[in-house]
């Protein structure tokens, strides 16, 4: 099956709701390419361009993309083949009013920091879609002696969402701004789905983030992401959250208000898991998921935090 193309030129969006028109329509096991710009909107180009302020519209995110056959109550399974780099350059910034460290001593804002790509010598990216394998690119910032390996991930990925409307820098049940380095090449994710068709968008990506996203932004640079998407009807476990498939463990994400909340709810969404699996009541499932699950940190600087539940398959086989 040939992959088709959906690029950002042809729409993206700044919010999910309830009440998205796609801009694409494919069917279920669909193989999509969808081409992305960079969360800033192209407005870094060098180290004297910076931004004063969060910006009413951030993260644009390609699509929406509306998939047959997905209805409320479905599960939407989004494979991430590939992600590959369109720009030989990434940006890293501040701004004043958001990072974890905004206001503290010695944190100045605004600042941009362009980071170059390189594979073997050679900037990667030709603006085309293309660019030179990565499994040994890096990037770099001017001034530090030491280089960072590339490895792309997807910022904001979600559907339209059951109530609420939700700009694409947040993130919640839907997705949204997740900015969780599980979500690269290699790794599903999997959504409720709340409005028929699904409406998925995705962008904001990165060529490189640490978990945690401290400053606000990782290498923020265009893409082309290759993703297979699969309706997954009548679901045996409920989903409430995103979940995230790696080859090695099953990851509820969860978002909330503060980090002991967001983790609770992650928590809430292993410890369910855990209890199908093994024929247990949820107290049991709570005391083994003590033994086995791992808090992981996505991202603190978002308006909701968002932190994931590292459940290895070893004790947690597919739950669809």
């Amino acid at each position: 099956m040939s992959r088709r193309t959906i690029s950002h030129e042809t729409g993206a969006i700044y919010e999910f709701t309830p009440e998205l028109e796609p801009i694409a329509t494919v069917e279920s096991g669909a193989q999509l390419t969808v081409e992305t710009r960079d969360s800033l909107d192209g407005a870094i180009q060098s180290e004297s361009d910076v931004i004063e302020s969060v910006p009413a519209e951030v993260n644009a995110a390609t699509g929406p993309i509306e998939v047959e056959g997905a209805e409320p109550g479905d599960v939407l399974r989004v494979d991430i083949d590939d992600i590959r780099l369109t720009e030989d350059r990434g940006r890293v910034i501040s701004i004043e009013g958001f990072g974890l460290l905004d206001g503290h001593e010695g944190i100045e804002a605004p600042r941009s920091r362009i980071t170059p790509v390189e594979s073997d010598g050679v900037g990667v990216g030709d603006g085309n879609g293309e660019r030179a394998g990565t499994s040994d690119a890096t990037l770099s910032i001017e001034g530090i002696d030491a280089d960072v390996p590339v490895e792309p991930l997807i910022g904001t990925i979600g559907i339209a969402t059951e109530s609420e409307s939700h700009t694409t820098l947040v993130p919640h049940n839907h997705g949204g701004n997740l900015d969780t380095t599980d979500l690269c090449a290699g790794n599903s994710v999997y959504f409720p789905v709340f409005q028929a068709g699904a409406m998925l968008a995705m962008g904001d990506c990165k060529a490189a983030m640490a978990d945690g996203e401290m400053c606000g932004t990782g290498a923020e640079i265009g893409t082309a992401i290759d993703v297979t998407v699969a309706v997954l009807s009548d679901p045996e476990i409920e989903l409430e959250r995103p979940l995230i498939e790696t080859p090695e463990a099953w990851k509820p994400v969860a978002s909330a208000d503060t980090l002991e909340a967001a983790c609770e709810r992650a928590t809430r969404d292993a410890i369910e898991l855990l209890a199908a699996e093994h024929e247990v009541d949820t107290t049991d499932a709570y005391l083994f998921a003590s033994l086995v699950g791992d808090l992981e940190i996505s991202q603190v600087v978002d308006p909701l935090v968002t932190v994931r539940n590292a459940v290895p398959k070893a004790y947690l086989s597919a739950p669809f």
